[in-house]
Parts: structure tokens; C-alpha cells; sequence
């Protein structure tokens, strides 16, 4: 992963023009949409830009986009348990975690929990592996809080 965050529609054209893509209104709407999403899957980003009405698009344009935007390393993905491919805006260090009730995905920013997994991993080898990079995720379900009832 790398460490920048694309917050904004001009950091997002200066990225598309570094690598040769033209700055579409498809490609647009799909980033103001993730923008907005954070976390979401090719369905999720249509819905959020049809619903905005501004740019006609269909689901596998938007994850056409999505697909080499992720491949390009503008965004990152990341599979789900019920086998969707989410994209993810941030693509600066980060842990997830997946509710796999809703299926969503939440960024956890844990610094010190990075470090000491890499520091673990760099006393370890994998035969016939080299470690690029780090990947976590935790699996949960949202926890539910009883309401108190009030007696009169």
C-alpha cells in the first residue's frame, strides 16, 4: 500500500493524469461516490452516483473503474465473506474490521499494533515467501447495548 489518501477531486485527477488516465466524468462520479462511501462495493458506488443523478453509469463500468483504479493503487480491495469485492479509498497504512453481519468494512488506525506485528515478522521466514506488506482485518459482529427500561 502506499501512504496517500486521495481527499480531494484535484489530488484525484493530478493521480489519474501520473498515470495516464483521462479525468472522466465516470471516473469522477465513481470517486466522489467513494468519497463519500469510504468502503463500498461496485453496487454501492452506483447506487450512491445514480442517486445523485448527475452521470450515467452501470454496474460493471463502476467496477471496471474500481477494478484498475485498485490495480493502479489509487484505492485498495479487499474481499468479503459474502464475496464482494470492496474498494477502499484510504489506501494509507491501516487494520480493518469486517462486520460480517452487515458486511462492512471500518478502518482502525493502530499504529502500535502494526509495529509490533512487523517487528514479530521480521525474525520470521516463510520458505520460499518474501513478505511485501501486512494485511489485517478482525472479523466481529456489532455488539448490542440493552436499553434500560424505566419504571414509572
Amino acid at each position: 500500500m502506499t501512504n496517500s489518501r486521495n481527499t480531494n477531486i484535484e489530488t484525484f485527477k493530478t493521480s489519474l493524469k501520473r498515470h495516464g488516465l483521462k479525468a472522466t466524468p465516470q471516473r469522477l462520479a465513481v470517486h466522489e461516490a467513494m468519497m463519500k462511501l469510504g468502503h463500498a462495493s461496485a453496487d454501492m458506488v452506483t447506487e450512491e452516483i445514480r442517486k445523485n443523478g448527475t452521470t450515467k453509469v452501470t454496474v460493471a463500468s463502476v467496477y471496471n473503474i474500481l477494478s484498475n483504479l485498485a490495480l493502479l493503487g489509487i484505492y485498495d480491495h479487499r474481499l468479503s465473506a459474502n464475496n464482494k469485492m470492496y474498494f477502499d479509498v484510504n489506501t494509507f497504512r491501516h487494520l480493518h474490521i469486517y462486520d460480517c453481519e452487515n458486511h462492512e468494512f471500518k478502518d482502525i488506525i493502530d499504529d502500535d499494533l502494526l509495529a509490533l506485528v512487523e517487528k514479530h515478522l521480521v525474525r520470521r521466514k516463510f520458505k520460499g515467501y518474501r513478505i511485501e506488506d501486512i494485511d489485517i482485518q478482525l472479523i466481529g459482529r456489532p455488539t448490542r447495548k440493552k436499553s434500560k427500561s424505566v419504571s414509572a
